[in-house]
């Protein structure tokens, strides 16, 4: 159900051409990789967070990591990860599939600067074996996301 509602938010959007299901898992950052024949760091992954019981997403390049400093001194809180359970029920998605496409109001979305080292990326689709190759400019016009941010560290930081 998920990968409909993605896939139709972005067929909306003029983009269901570059949608791409798998045979196989793209589940992880790596299986993505290989799905999709780039290098793990253009997989956009979508992170969950409660801020003040808000969800909260944050895209950011495949590579990366949190860094708690960062998003403390952004979000005035420590950084808390939804469950599983959560993920679906307040996001729209189940994990390995969360996207900024077709997902339930009130979810604040943001893009890490990471993913601005990129000509082409790769976020999910709404399910565990899709992607959809977008620049770091369309995704922020699709993802209707509040911001760019730099809460993330990039490998040896």
């Amino acid at each position: 159900m998920a990968l409909e509602e993605a896939r139709k938010y972005l067929e909306d959007k003029g983009y269901g051409d570059r949608i791409q299901v798998f045979d196989t898992s793209s589940a992880t950052v790596e299986l993505a990789a290989l799905a999709v024949g780039t290098e793990p760091e253009k997989i956009a992954k979508s992170l969950t967070f409660k801020v003040d019981e808000q969800p909260v997403m944050i895209v950011c390049a495949g590579d990366t990591k949190i860094n708690n400093t960062k998003y403390k001194a952004f979000f005035h809180k420590k950084a808390k990860m939804l469950t599983r359970e959560e993920v679906n029920e307040l996001i729209g998605h189940d994990v390995g599939g969360v996207c900024p496409f077709g997902i339930h109001d009130g979810v604040d979305v943001y893009l890490d600067t990471s993913l601005k080292r990129f000509g082409k990326i790769y976020p999910a689709c709404g399910s565990a074996n899709s992607a959809v190759e977008l620049t770091p400019d369309e995704l922020e016009a699709l993802s209707g996301c509040r911001e760019w941010i730099d809460v993330c560290k990039l490998p040896g930081e």
